[in-house]
């Protein structure tokens, strides 16, 4: 068979041309440490690469979702629990208060020590986050949630909105503490309703609980509770509801509770003859107003040193422990969230290790492999080149 020189040119150069593809793609592959960098090299594998880098960035979303709601979670549990400190110590002085043996300058040194401490447990409420956002204004974080009102209440401008954030497939964690749930709505520590004590009253004794027991039963208002002597050596109460309708309890025996229209009492002490009290619909209350409310009550001279004073002082005892409780319920909510957050990272964590090691046997160049290749690559074009160079310029004039 008869080659003409054009076809051996023209074969031989299209080895050389593939041999330096060959190479050069050898080089790139050393160069970049990847073996597939395109659908070319391996479509199957360029498949689930491409798979794999998604995943991976969903997963490196969840984490950083987690890292923000984390740090919110810590910072709100951190202040909670300075919250929870300066009301223990607020309730501490209440207690000191009590001792019969101080002056009225001595309640009033303690009233200035717990305002001093109000107003920080009102700046630990209105706290911010890096970014200026309010902790605990729920939605509403450009907004500074709790201030006192123009009667010494304080009100919260916040909402009850809890920021969800996605830490995982089909999973959300709140990543905040709405500010009422932490200091506004604490359970009334005697239940339904809140007792106003008459400033006359001479017995020593308070409402321990007042609980509906049929809520079809009590008129929407207040009641008058007022003890009169029986004239067989007890005492009779006469309740009044807001409608002016008057019920007579006869023999009250302090051991039992009182029962009127569906709402059960239970008193501690003895009252006396002539003695009263209202009771309030007020199913919850708040800490500040209550710790507003001790102040007060330490302000007023020598009141805290009668029977009134010291039954409004223990109704206000009771709310603060319940507001206490209502702090630590709040801030074992962020505990819990944020120990259930770090279970969600381990298991991205985990996730990307496994990804990233798929990844690399599926993308990864074997670089002993390749230099191997390569160097038989280098050999192949070396001896094409040698043979073609040699060929070519041999010619038929040379043996004539």
């Amino acid at each position: 068979m008869r080659i003409s020189t054009a076809q051996m040119f023209n074969q031989t150069t299209t080895n050389v041309m593939k041999s330096q593809s060959a190479t050069s793609k050898i080089m790139e592959q050393l160069a970049s440490g990847k073996k597939v960098s395109t659908a070319g090299d391996d479509p199957v594998a360029a498949i689930g690469i491409d798979n794999l880098k998604q995943q991976g960035a969903v997963v490196d979303q969840f984490i950083k979702n987690i890292d923000y709601a984390s740090n919110r979670l810590a910072v709100s549990e951190s202040k909670i629990g300075n919250a929870e400190n300066v009301v223990e110590s607020m309730r501490e002085q209440m207690l000191r208060s009590v001792n019969g043996t101080l002056s009225d300058a001595d309640r009033q040194t303690i009233a200035d020590e717990m305002r001093g401490s109000l107003e920080e447990l009102l700046s630990i409420a209105n706290s911010k986050d890096e970014s200026g956002n309010s902790l605990f204004a729920g939605f509403k974080t450009n907004t500074e949630p709790f201030a006192f009102d123009n009667n010494g209440k304080v009100v919260y401008s916040g909402d009850s909105g809890i920021r969800d954030s996605v830490v995982a497939s089909g999973v959300t964690v709140g990543s905040n503490i709405p500010g009422d749930s932490v200091f506004m709505n604490a359970a009334n520590a005697i239940g339904d309703y809140s007792v106003n004590y008459s400033s006359t009253q001479q017995g020593k004794f308070s409402v321990e609980s007042a609980k509906i027991t049929d809520p079809t039963l009590p008129v929407t208002g207040n009641y008058t509770f007022d003890f009169v002597d029986n004239g067989a050596g007890g005492l009779d109460v006469n309740v009044t509801d807001s409608a002016g309708t008057v019920t007579t309890i006869p023999n009250f025996d302090a051991t039992q509770p009182l029962t009127v229209d569906g709402i059960e009492l239970q008193l501690k002490g003895t009252p006396q003859a002539g003695d009263s009290f209202e009771l309030a619909p007020e199913q919850n209350s708040n800490i500040f107003d209550t710790l507003n409310s001790a102040i007060a009550l330490l302000e007023d001279g020598s009141k805290l040193n009668s029977p009134q004073g010291q039954a409004e002082m223990a109704q206000l005892l009771n709310n603060v422990s319940s507001g206490q409780e209502q702090m630590a319920t709040s801030r074992s909510v962020a505990g819990n969230s944020l120990k259930s957050l770090e279970n969600y990272t381990s298991t991205h964590k985990e996730e990307q290790l496994v990804n990233q090691s798929a990844l690399s046997l599926l993308e990864d160049l074997d670089y002993a492999e390749a230099i191997t290749e390569f160097e038989k690559q280098q050999m192949s074009l070396n001896a094409v080149s040698s043979v073609f160079s040699k060929v070519g310029s041999m010619s038929l004039f040379d043996y004539l």
